[in-house]
């Protein structure tokens, strides 16, 4: 039995594990897939300086309070940068970190600066594109009937996920048992970033062909891949 903790990205909250976590609870593993101060059902508590150094330490007080221990801990999107800020300050609960289509980014770098985006720089406390686009841009590949799920649940998300710059301390001077899944089909945040991140935690390189939402559009060949490490 393993301890999975599901991290979640951008105009997401826990919602979009659901089916990745019902495959690894059917197959014994305990799955905590948290949603992120200020996201989702959380919305109602968005505020000033949410950002992936805050919710880098909200995952790491769960992996406390819950008190796990090897924990694999699982980022995608934006929520990659959140995973490296936890795991970076509870070193001594993380088993195993995987990526999954997921930013990885140095001290200093801020989202803006790798993902390549038309649309103008957020502002205010949350942004996102409206439904309509989200759903001819972020979920176009997905079927009709997982895009309606998925618009419905579909939320702004807090400006400083891409706007505030990434602090870490150590992270990329430790080792690591890890694994990147790079998504072929998605644009962002692309081949050669997470290509740089499996190079700096000399982690596995697994791909699915698939988009970058690989937790809706793929669940059974993704659970499986994070079962087997």
């Amino acid at each position: 039995m393993t301890n999975f903790v599901l991290v979640h990205g951008s105009y997401q909250g826990g919602w979009i594990w659901q089916r990745v976590a019902t495959r690894l609870r059917a197959a014994g593993h305990t799955v905590y897939t948290p949603t992120l101060d200020g996201c989702a059902e959380r919305r109602h508590e968005l505020r000033a300086g949410l950002d992936t150094t805050s919710w880098g330490t909200e995952i790491a007080e769960l992996l406390f309070y819950e008190d796990l221990h090897d924990v694999v801990l699982v980022g995608t999107s934006s929520g990659g940068m959140v995973v490296c800020r936890a795991a970076e300050q509870m070193r001594d609960r993380v088993g195993r970190l995987v990526l999954v289509d997921a930013l990885a980014l140095f001290n200093g770098e801020r989202t803006r600066d790798i993902v390549n985006r038309s649309a103008a720089a957020p502002y205010g406390l949350a942004a996102g594109p409206s439904r309509e686009d989200a759903a001819k841009s972020l979920f176009a590949d997905l079927d009709p009937a997982t895009k309606k799920w998925a618009l419905d649940r579909y939320t702004p998300h807090p400006v400083g996920s891409s706007m505030t710059a990434v602090k870490l301390t150590d992270f990329w001077d430790k080792t690591w048992d890890a694994t990147v899944i790079w998504c072929k089909q998605a644009p962002n945040p692309g081949e050669a970033h997470q290509r740089r991140a499996a190079e700096h935690l000399k982690a596995k390189w697994l791909e699915l062909d698939t988009g970058h939402y690989p937790m809706l559009s793929m669940p059974d060949e993704l659970a499986k891949l994070l079962i087997g490490g």
